[in-house]
């Protein structure tokens, strides 16, 4: 149980389907970082369908994650940085098709679909990566959930990628597997004995892969922060309902 109060919070939220509740291999998880990146309470592992369901307001969420994870003696007003790792929004295209009618122009290679992938999301895959769709993939289920708390929980759009209620909470969407060329990421992770990208034996309280993806994700909040030059950030042609996949720039190569 954690005891130490701090200025910032940093959570990441690995996010598993909406009734993920007995699946053995993805679920909801939860990592809480202060603001000198030290782990507060305990990695949580489980559904945060109920809690979701049952939270009244942005105060009420926040209390009921941080209880998850054993954060009880924290200062309530404090700031939080939330990044959630699954797609936060929909590609413009894909809704100018579906609200609209409207078509896009010819399709040709899947990675440059407007429909199936957001321009974060493109970006990523002229980098190299080979990020996952909302639509084609197995992740709607996720992606429905991240944006279903940003609109019960973070509902103003304060920049292109950045959700908040205006108060104390700032949503992100982050993307662990872009972080794994990254040399910052791989420092930071060496701060949890953790070595490489995540991968081999789990750290002390620790139990599971997803917990892991949640701390890098908290990582990423934190660098989001306290470092944002280290992350790649939307140029002025994104559209800002798409949102934006905030990853470090040294883990990405040029473009092809």
């Amino acid at each position: 149980m954690t005891t130490t109060a701090c200025s910032e919070l940093f959570i990441g939220w690995d996010v598993g389907a909406w009734n993920c509740d007995k699946n053995p291999s993805s679920r909801d998880a939860l990592v809480v970082l202060d603001s000198q990146r030290k782990l507060m309470g305990e990695p949580w592992r489980g559904s945060l369908r109920r809690v979701i369901n049952q939270s009244v307001g942005t105060d009420d969420f926040l209390l009921r994650i941080l209880s998850l994870c054993e954060v009880e003696d924290h200062d309530r007003s404090a700031p939080v940085v939330l990044a959630i790792d699954t797609p936060l929004g929909f590609s413009q295209g894909f809704v100018d098709l579906l609200v609209n009618g409207n078509a896009a122009d010819s399709i040709d290679r899947s990675s440059e679909n407007p429909y199936l992938f957001r321009r974060t999301e493109r970006l990523l895959f002229e980098r190299g990566l080979s990020p996952l769709s909302a639509l084609k993939d197995m992740i709607g289920s996720q992606a429905t959930k991240g944006m279903h708390v940003l609109a019960r929980f973070a509902p103003q759009v304060e920049d292109c990628g950045i959700w908040t209620d205006s108060v104390r909470l700032r949503a992100i969407e982050a993307y662990p597997s872009a972080c794994k060329r990254s040399a910052t990421m791989a420092e930071l992770h060496q701060e949890f004995g953790i070595r490489g990208q995540a991968g081999g034996e789990l750290p002390e309280g620790f139990q599971h892969g997803d917990q892991l993806d949640a701390l890098t994700c908290a990582l990423i909040a934190w660098l989001f922060h306290f470092q944002p030059e280290k992350l790649l950030q939307p140029d002025l042609n994104v559209p800002i309902k798409e949102g934006w996949i905030f990853a470090p720039v040294d883990g990405l190569g040029g473009p092809t």
